[in-house]
Formats: C-alpha cells, sequence, structure tokens
C-alpha cells in the first residue's frame, strides 16, 4: 500500500508558517510510521497491540521529525528551521496524546505526549552524533535508527532489525519526506 504524499499547497499565493509546514510532515510521519508497522509486521517481525505498537511507532516519527530536521537545515534560517522543528515535535506529540487510546490503554491524559517530547530529545541526541547529507541520512544516522528500534522489539527479532531498518525503513521514509519539503518549501 502506497502513502500518499502531499508535497505542494493548493492555494500558493502565501506564505506558510512553520507550523502549517510542520502539520503537513507530521501526518506525513504519523502515515509513514503505520505503514513501517505493516511492513515490518509483514516481514514476520513481532509488533503487538499495545507498548511494542506505541514504541515502535515513537521511535520512527522521532526519526522522521529529526530527518524533516536535517532537511530543513538545508533549506531554512535558523530561527525558521527552530520554529519548524518544535512545532514538528510538538504536533507528532499530539498526534500520539490523540491516538493513545489506540496505542495503549487508556493512559492517564498528557503521559504519551510527554513520553514522545522525551523520547524526541534524546533521540536528536544520538542522532546528532551523525552525518546528514545531500544523500541523505549517514550510515551511522540510519544504524542508530535501528538500533533504536531493535530496543523495542523483542529479543528473537532484534538480530534482523538492522537489515530491514536500514535498507528498507529508512530509504523509504526518507525519501517520502525529502519530496514532501522538497515541495513545500519551493513554495514558500
Amino acid at each position: 500500500m502506497a502513502v500518499r504524499i502531499r508535497s505542494r499547497f493548493h492555494a500558493a499565493q502565501r506564505s506558510r508558517t512553520a507550523a502549517e509546514l510542520a502539520s503537513v510532515v507530521a501526518q506525513l510521519a504519523w502515515k509513514l510510521a503505520r505503514e513501517s508497522i505493516r511492513r515490518m509486521r509483514e516481514a514476520q517481525f513481532d509488533i503487538d497491540p499495545g507498548p511494542a505498537y506505541f514504541d515502535f511507532v515513537c521511535e520512527a516519527l522521532a526519526f522522521h521529525a529529526l530527518v524533516a530536521d536535517r532537511i530543513a537545515y538545508r533549506q531554512l534560517a535558523p530561527a525558521r528551521r527552530a520554529e519548524f522543528t518544535r512545532a514538528l515535535a510538538l504536533r507528532l506529540a499530539d498526534l500520539v496524546e490523540d491516538n493513545a487510546d489506540m496505542l495503549l490503554a487508556e493512559p492517564a491524559p498528557g503521559t504519551c505526549r510527554r513520553r514522545f517530547l522525551e523520547l524526541f530529545n534524546t533521540a536528536g541526541e544520538e542522532y546528532g552524533a551523525y552525518g546528514y547529507g545531500a544523500d541523505g541520512p549517514d550510515f551511522g544516522f540510519r544504524r542508530c535508527f535501528a538500533a533504536r528500534l531493535g530496543r523495542v522489539l523483542p529479543a528473537k527479532d532484534r538480530p534482523w532489525v538492522h537489515d530491514q531498518a536500514m535498507e528498507i525503513e529508512a530509504p523509504t521514509a526518507v525519501a517520502a519526506i525529502e519530496k514532501t519539503l522538497a515541495g513545500l518549501l519551493a513554495q514558500r
């Protein structure tokens, strides 16, 4: 199943706010995370509903947000990039919170939002050690993604997650986010 990618606004007459850009990227990231779980399940990875599903979605969303941040770094002024990344992280946290009932059984209000933002900040520190160039994330960036996913999968799946994450999940997500932001940022 292909993920529909929105890469331009219909009314191109006005400049978009960082929050508007972030909202589009957040929706795409959510779709990509759900599609990634579907592919992982088809590849016989055990991602059961509940905490494992929640943790996988959050790790994928953090990766997607940090990829978008690196793309924004190439194309936006520092203040606008910071505004975009902050808006994106907050919008993703809201999506996680809004869908918490699907991910976890009745969490306390605000718990999932806080957990995602903590995970995003921690992931940002880890991914920060790796490069992201014109060709996308370097080997270390992709390997970090695979290692972080491995932490949330059952022990039996950990030996195989690196191949799936580095060769299928990361490139698929990066291509979609690159395409979306290229189109959206070209309209600003």
